[in-house]
């Protein structure tokens, strides 16, 4: 099968690159490598370097920035994919907050150039990574089927992204995905986790917001079996939760805690839980898992020591800033 990625370079998306090769499938990759004026560039270049890894001379990838039409139907010309993985997004709300103008530019010019694109390339399946975000506040293990009420800029666009793909449904198949709380190797320094890990390494204090919060913390490796799984097998619904859904519901202060005894030094400091954000928990991935076979392999207590020793060994190379 010919896949297309878009942030392929990406967090999840240099994992989902990895993922589908192992099953043997034609992957192209566009990105534009940005460090979206925030991160530090050198920083940047090296993970860049690092998620290339042992395919960066088997999968060809081009510079693209998806909110060049002309660019963006080159590809498809080129290439003529079967599936559309799209995960070139701003990706949190931090972010967009910086910059809301071009971040829309992305999220939403972007994703109808892509749409067109597929449209006259006649792919089978667009694969739209959204966010658990789109959901607003939810009860734990909440369904697909949940009402969303997306809060920020940054939901709204995610939700109004999964909004235009059902638009072209008459075109081809769609699959939505929403995964939450992502960490893993190869990420960068300001997601929930991440933040944890080095504010506990660099002997800063970790600012829990909110104690009892809960994130359906996920590792990379099983966000990116499931978005694979989604692409190509045939799907019986059309959104799916992509998450770890642990047995044991995991706290923010609980996450902080288990930080600290594995670095073996930090301090906690907990306060009120920002406002600005929906109150979430688990995500139910029953139906990834009947339709989809999705199966997680890595719970939190797993996965965070594999995070923690992969930050220690990149540690001086990453990020001594």
């Amino acid at each position: 099968m010919k896949i297309l990625i878009t942030g392929g370079l990406g967090f999840i998306g240099h994992e989902l690159v990895r993922c589908l090769r192992v099953r043997d499938h034609e992957v192209w990759v566009i990105d534009n490598m940005t460090n979206y004026d925030f991160i530090p560039l050198e920083q940047m270049m090296k993970l860049f370097q690092l998620r290339m890894g042992d395919h960066r001379n088997q999968v060809p990838t081009r510079m693209v920035d998806i909110r060049d039409q002309q660019a963006v139907e080159k590809t498809f010309d080129a290439f003529r994919p079967d599936v559309v993985i799209h995960l070139a997004s701003y990706p949190r709300q931090k972010l967009v907050s910086r910059n809301p103008g071009v971040a829309s530019e992305v999220m939403c010019n972007g994703l109808i150039n892509l749409l067109e694109a597929s449209r006259k390339a006649k792919i089978g399946k667009f694969v739209y990574v959204s966010s658990s975000m789109a959901y607003g506040n939810f009860d734990d293990m909440a369904q697909e089927t949940h009402e969303c009420r997306p809060q920020g800029q940054y939901a709204i666009m995610k939700y109004m992204g999964e909004k235009l793909v059902e638009d072209y449904r008459k075109h081809f198949d769609y699959t939505i995905l929403r995964p939450s709380a992502v960490y893993g190797p190869r990420d960068v320094e300001d997601r929930v986790v991440s933040k944890f890990v080095l504010n506990a390494l660099r002997g800063h204090t970790i600012e829990v917001r909110g104690a009892s919060e809960i994130l359906d913390f996920t590792y990379s490796m099983d966000a990116a079996q499931g978005i694979a799984l989604a692409s190509t097998k045939t799907c019986r619904h059309d959104i799916y939760n992509i998450t770890r859904c642990q047995d044991d519901p995991v706290t923010l202060e609980l996450a902080a805690e288990q930080v600290v005894e594995l670095v073996g030094q930090g301090r906690i400091e907990v306060v009120d839980r920002d406002m600005d954000f929906p109150k979430r928990g688990r995500l139910s991935i029953e139906r990834a898992r009947t339709d989809l076979g999705y199966d997680p392999d890595f719970d939190f207590s797993e996965g965070l020591p594999m995070y923690v020793d992969w930050v220690r060994s990149n540690y001086d190379k990453l990020f001594r800033y």
